[in-house]
């Protein structure tokens, strides 16, 4: 599998960042690499926790990190202080890049803990959860990630991926909108959704681009006389919670391209996606399944449901978690299609197949 210095050297003469330079951007994650280099422990690399507010700083350390094997946990940098406390507990990080970090410092006695799973890969932490409740982090690797991208990839006619990015990077739906750009050769731009209310981003043509939204993203956009903008994106990916019917049928009415789907931080993004044509069309689902990913619908006692039954969504997929940090499951990712009882997430979600 290649890892992400590969991907950057091809596109090294791109021009694919658009609103940031890429040659700085490549200058930023060599700093980043020497960085992670000196603090590396007894030839151990440094856990790190990536906090950085700005989005460029953000992926490169995100990048750097995975490039030179270190464990890497992904953060909000809204978290409040609670939130802090917990995370720092929990993740005892050798190394914190956050740039609003200074209100709270790392207790001096945390000592690093190996990441205990026979899984060989380096561990890329995400988290799950919050303000609600807990933080948790899911594990993946990079190649859980780039599984996830091939599968998005296949689904959509292996064309170059251009994304509009307006969800956070710490979360996967915003990450996963870069490294699909990064690793299919497409183009990339985020901005804050509230700068997008505002204006901006206008400047770039949407035909060829993918932008993800959640429903009330979507409804804010619709209020504030965007349809006919949001109707020349390629696709709309919608996810993230349920959409109303109401909020449906407004954005096929403005002829928006619209693509509901289903996944979590748990399978790297979306596995499940309608198709824009079969929703322009009259289709309300979630679509179909992507190419990485197998899911069935079960009973409490782990049958295999019919056609309009209710039950638990079961998923095997090449793009899924190892478990949660610090607890692992070792998952053949070769059998996953068919390790149901251990290579499944039971995320516990009622649906109908």
């Amino acid at each position: 599998m290649d890892k992400p210095l590969t991907y950057l050297k091809q596109r090294l003469n791109e021009d694919w960042l658009i609103g940031y330079n890429s040659n700085q951007f490549n200058r930023i994650i060599a700093e980043f690499i020497d960085k992670f280099t000196y603090f590396s422990l007894d030839k151990r690399p440094p856990k790190i926790l990536v906090v950085e507010s700005d989005p460029w700083r953000f992926i490169a350390a995100f990048l750097a990190g995975v490039a030179n094997n270190c464990p890497v946990f992904l953060g909000n940098p809204n978290w409040v202080e609670s939130e802090w406390k917990q995370i720092l507990n929990l993740v005892k990080p050798d190394l914190i890049l956050a740039d609003k970090f200074d209100k709270w410092e790392p207790n001096n006695q945390t000592q690093n803990t190996t990441l205990k799973t026979q899984y060989s890969k380096p561990t890329i932490a995400i988290p799950t959860g919050g303000s609600s409740g807990e933080i948790r982090f899911a594990i993946h690797t990079w190649d859980t990630l780039i599984a996830s991208v091939k599968g998005f990839h296949q689904y959509f006619d292996y064309k170059p991926i251009n994304s509009f990015c307006v969800l956070p990077l710490y979360h996967v739906s915003g990450l996963m909108q870069f490294l699909r750009c990064l690793i299919t050769g497409g183009k990339f731009a985020i901005f804050p959704f509230k700068a997008l209310m505002t204006g901006e981003g206008r400047n770039i043509n949407p035909a060829e681009f993918f932008i993800s939204l959640v429903p009330t993203q979507l409804q804010k956009l619709l209020n504030a006389g965007e349809a006919e903008w949001l109707s020349r994106f390629q696709t709309v990916l919608l996810g993230g919670a349920a959409p109303w019917e109401s909020l449906l049928a407004e954005a096929r009415n403005h002829r928006i391209r619209l693509a509901p789907t289903y996944g979590m931080t748990e399978t790297a993004s979306q596995i499940v996606t309608l198709k824009p044509e079969a929703f322009l069309a009259g289709n309300n689902s979630s679509g179909k399944i992507l190419p990485h990913a197998k899911v069935t619908i079960r009973s409490n006692t782990g049958e295999i449901l019919g056609i309009n039954e209710t039950g638990i969504i079961t998923i095997a997929a090449d793009s899924l978690a190892l478990g949660y940090y610090p607890s692992f499951i070792t998952i053949d990712r070769e059998y996953s299609e068919t390790m149901d009882v251990v290579g499944a997430k039971h995320c516990g979600d009622k649906s109908l197949i």
